[in-house]
């Protein structure tokens, strides 16, 4: 066990431990499935089935007991390179009646976007009844202006409570400074409706050389996303050598990348003047310096591990490969336990399921979906 103290505005002595004998032996992993390519994402259609999402561009249904389903028809064009490809996939909150899904993608320039390169997309679909193509796809949004690059999508969706939806948009790594201007969606979240207009309510609405999409800016590149008990946004980004983010973004606030940051250039030295606080701009709720590369983010909301687990966030690390579980109290995290270490893959997500359940992505060649039991199961 040792002491990590968390660089934020207040400064909070945080407990970080590795799974001891007691936690080790407390759950246990059962492959539910593997040979999934790098797969990204999961959503559950119904008690049992998932859509699980492969970077390569594939989206399969998985179910415990049965083999993996063919891909599932009607996708399109993805551009597939790099950490691009089929990324994030979640289910509308009235997925039972109308069999909506939502997933976002790199999207390459066409006649219909204009520009070069490529960017992050959003687009809806329906899911046909029986779970094998999807029906009525269409592009909700497409992050502007393309840009040549194979880093920094971004990519989470979360569906607000009055049923807007998030956005995580990645700076696209070479244009980081974008982060800081209103006329680009880079280094973004965004918040649009359904059907891919714009909430009135939006912070920028109206503001001259604003995107009116825009939420909040100075994000590097958002790759866990989630609501949290409270109703509110939560997410974690990428940094650059040393400071990952856990945020809290509202509308309107600058999250500082690239102005400030704990992490530095990779290789070492600092990125800008090396500040890491500056007014008018946000401190992150929890970083990890040195980087633990996370990736998907849930809260445990079930007692299905016992209460000292109920409540608590769950992000993957791809770096150290290790499974977070984040003690929250008073809106700050207290204790870190690193869970998984065992199984020696990168975590790329992780959900809770229909049955209080949490259900991990491996991001492997052999990727695997993991069912966590605990001991009593």
């Amino acid at each position: 066990m040792r002491r990590h103290c968390c660089k934020a505005a207040a400064l909070l002595c945080i407990v970080i431990s590795s799974a001891s004998a007691q936690d080790a032996s407390a759950i246990r992993t059962e492959i539910i499935a593997q040979g999934l390519d790098h797969p990204w994402a999961l959503a559950f259609i119904d008690h049992q089935r998932m859509l699980v999402s492969e970077r390569a561009g594939a989206l399969r249904v998985v179910q415990p007991g049965l083999p993996i389903s063919a891909p599932v028809a009607g996708l399109p064009n993805i551009d597939v390179g790099g950490q691009g490809g089929l990324l994030d996939v979640i289910t509308d909150s009235k997925f039972s009646s109308n069999r909506t899904i939502y997933f976002c993608y790199s999207e390459a320039a066409n006649a219909k976007t204009g520009g070069s390169g490529n960017s992050t997309a959003l687009a809806s679909a329906r899911l046909s009844d029986d779970a094998t193509r999807l029906e009525q796809v269409k592009v909700l949004f497409s992050q502007q202006p393309k840009f040549d690059s194979r880093a920094h999508f971004g990519c989470r969706i979360v569906e607000n409570t009055d049923g807007t939806l998030f956005l995580t948009l990645g700076d696209r790594f070479n244009r980081m400074q974008d982060a800081q201007t209103m006329n680009n969606h880079h280094g973004k979240i965004v918040r649009i409706r359904k059907d891919g207009s714009v909430p009135a309510d939006n912070p920028f609405v109206g503001k001259p050389g604003a995107l009116a999409e825009i939420w909040s800016i100075g994000h590097r590149n958002v790759q866990g996303a989630t609501l949290g008990p409270d109703g509110k946004l939560w997410t974690h980004e990428h940094g650059p050598q040393g400071g990952d983010e856990i945020n809290l973004p509202q509308a309107g606030k600058n999250y500082g990348w690239p102005v400030i940051t704990y992490g530095e250039n990779y290789g070492g030295g600092k990125i800008g003047a090396g500040l890491t606080s500056k007014a008018g701009m946000e401190q992150p709720l929890y970083q990890w310096t040195p980087s633990i590369a996370p990736s998907g983010m849930s809260f445990l909301r079930s007692n299905r591990y016992g209460k000292a687990w109920q409540g608590n966030l769950f992000v993957g690390s791809l770096k150290f490969r290790y499974l977070a579980r984040l003690e929250l109290k008073d809106g700050k995290v207290v204790r870190e336990e690193r869970l998984l270490q065992y199984v020696g893959q990168r975590i790329r997500d992780v959900r809770e399921g229909p049955d209080g359940l949490l259900y991990v992505l491996t991001d492997e060649a052999n990727g695997q979906l993991l069912r966590v039991l605990p001991a009593k199961y």
